[in-house]
């Protein structure tokens, strides 16, 4: 196993999803893709603008609330090279209703391969697998490709105002869960 793919990590046939520390996070605020940090293996063009935006935001909830892994980011490296290509995250733990709000990037080069739809599904099926009941994400109008990976990883266009097209996917309590529930309810 790569020393880089910690048990934390998620597979797909294609991609690693790694679950960015908040040193590996520090790195990619300050990205200079040009000069990346000693032992960091970024693709051209890792990270972009969208990249160091995630880092920050994942760096500030950690100072003011903790660090929310696993609903945190995650790198995506290609399982052929190692090289990160962009991230997918989640953008905060689930609130109280079990929802969780979902964002992602690639670098240019690595877009219209599919990356993006596979690290989606994959993140997607963590959430449900911890049990989230829900995960929303929104792209600007004229994303289509945005709105064609979501559609393509199972969510459902539920609204469009005048900047985004919003999208959602949920799943209903599962039969253990619901038990739990009803049990828990009785012994009250």
């Amino acid at each position: 196993m790569d020393p880089s793919m910690d048990l934390g990590t998620l597979m797909t046939d294609r991609l690693a999803l790694h679950p960015l520390t908040t040193a590996e996070a520090t790195a990619v605020e300050a990205g200079d893709t040009r000069h990346p940090p000693e032992g960091a293996r970024w693709a051209p063009g890792y990270p972009d603008d969208g990249d160091r935006s995630g880092a920050r935001r994942f760096l500030a909830a950690c100072v003011s609330t903790g660090n929310p892994q696993p609903f945190g980011p995650y790198e995506i490296r290609r399982r052929t090279d190692g090289l990160a290509i962009g991230g997918v995250a989640f953008h905060g733990r689930p609130d109280p209703a079990g929802q969780v709000t979902i964002g992602y990037g690639l670098i240019s080069s690595a877009r219209g391969r599919g990356y993006a739809s596979e690290a989606l599904r994959a993140l997607l099926a963590f959430a449900r697998s911890q049990g989230v009941r829900s995960v929303k994400g929104d792209a600007d109008l004229d994303n289509i490709g945005s709105h064609r990976v979501m559609a393509s990883a199972g969510m459902r266009l539920v609204a469009v105002d005048d900047r985004l097209k919003h999208y959602r996917i949920g799943w209903s309590v599962t039969s253990r869960q619901d038990r739990e529930c009803r049990s828990d309810r009785a012994d009250r």
